[in-house]
């Protein structure tokens, strides 16, 4: 009696358990119909990568998700009509060599007009970089293609800073900058100071002669005795100067492979002074390793002032308004620096070797 009172019969039994199958069934299918839906909708447009990643992280509503998978089918074709339009920021094209018979990428940014009234040294490093970007890459290009483009409106510049030969845009740039920007070449002409210094000393007891490797650049005792002109190795005045010559080679950032860097002993006599003027370009950094710094000399560069130090190095933008002066007595003796041109630390490895190509003393 007890049995028949706590259980149902047979049929029922099996009826209910019918319709709870049955219910889970449903339940498996609405899930997979719901897993099916997220992976489609995550999938990305082709030149958007990131898109799926950012749909799938999103906490979008149930609501919404409901509304937009009405509209998926009728959407999906609309899209994928529209992603032949959509591309990467700088769209490539197959552009056939004529010279070499072969095929290279470039970017629609080469075929971009330039500039009509820009000045012929403008239009020759146009040139360059065209045959630089033929041969390697337009990669990491972009700047120094804006550069160029915008060479005409250099005028606009801040009398403050402007580079008669190149400017590099989006450069940050101050007058003088912190040791950290070239902390290791800094420590290393430093930890070497009296090394160059008793060269130097050797060159000057020859006397300041233009056959003893000498440059004169002004009256009052101004001269320079080069060891790298213009991206030019001075092989003489390297060999009478050997621990510079090696020091200058043990730098990371030195410009020797182009008409922008130099380095060599500059000389200031008492009573001289430079009137003010410009560097080339922002795209390199001039450092100064004090050698002989008589009082009463003065560096100021974008408004600022500065004085050497003897066995201590500044790191100048020349790019900006500068002006020298040795205000000091006759019996002061020169002001003497050893002056070496380094890259800017914001210009990426890709830029310095284009420069290098567009800046090649034998073009």
């Amino acid at each position: 009696m007890y049995w028949t009172m706590n259980t149902l019969p047979l049929p029922q039994y099996v009826e209910l358990g019918v319709h709870s199958l049955s219910g889970l069934l449903w339940t498996l299918l609405l899930l997979f119909l719901w897993h099916c839906y997220r992976i489609g909708s995550d999938l990305s447009l082709p030149g958007h990568t990131h898109a799926g990643k950012l749909k799938s992280n999103s906490r979008r509503s149930m609501i919404s998700r409901s509304v937009s998978c009405i509209k998926t089918k009728g959407s999906t074709r609309s899209k994928q009509s529209r992603s032949d339009q959509i591309g990467p920021f700088i769209s490539m094209e197959r552009v056939k060599d004529d010279e070499q018979g072969q095929g290279y990428l470039t970017p629609v940014l080469s075929h971009s007009l330039f500039p009509a009234q820009t000045t012929a040294e403008a239009k020759k490093l146009y040139k360059a970089l065209q045959e630089y970007a033929k041969r390697y890459s337009w990669v990491g290009m972009g700047r120094i293609h804006k550069g160029l483009r915008e060479q005409i409106k250099q005028n606009d510049l801040p009398a403050i800073q402007k580079p008669h030969l190149f400017f590099l845009p989006d450069v940050p740039s101050v007058p003088f900058f912190p040791r950290d920007a070239h902390r290791h070449d800094i420590e290393l002409l430093e930890a070497n100071y009296p090394v160059i210094l008793a060269e130097f000393q050797a060159v000057y007891q020859r006397g300041i002669d233009s056959k003893t490797g000498w440059t004169c650049v002004g009256p009052k005792g101004q001269a320079v005795f080069p060891l790298y002109n213009a991206g030019v190795y001075m092989a003489g005045n390297c060999r009478s100067c050997p621990c510079t010559y090696r020091t200058l080679l043990s730098l990371r950032t030195f410009i020797n492979s182009n008409s922008l860097g130099s380095a060599g002993f500059w000389l200031l006599g008492p009573g001289a002074s430079l009137a003010g003027s410009y560097g080339p370009t922002n795209t390199r950094l001039r450092c100064h390793l004090g050698l002989q710094t008589p009082p009463l000399c003065e560096l100021v560069v974008g408004g600022e002032p500065q004085c050497w130090s003897e066995g201590h190095c500044l790191l100048v933008d020349d790019s900006f308004l500068h002006t020298i002066s040795h205000k000091g007595p006759p019996e002061s003796g020169p002001r003497v620096i050893l002056s070496v041109d380094l890259w800017h630390p914001n210009v990426a490895a890709a830029e310095r070797q284009a420069f290098d190509y567009m800046f090649n003393p034998d073009l």
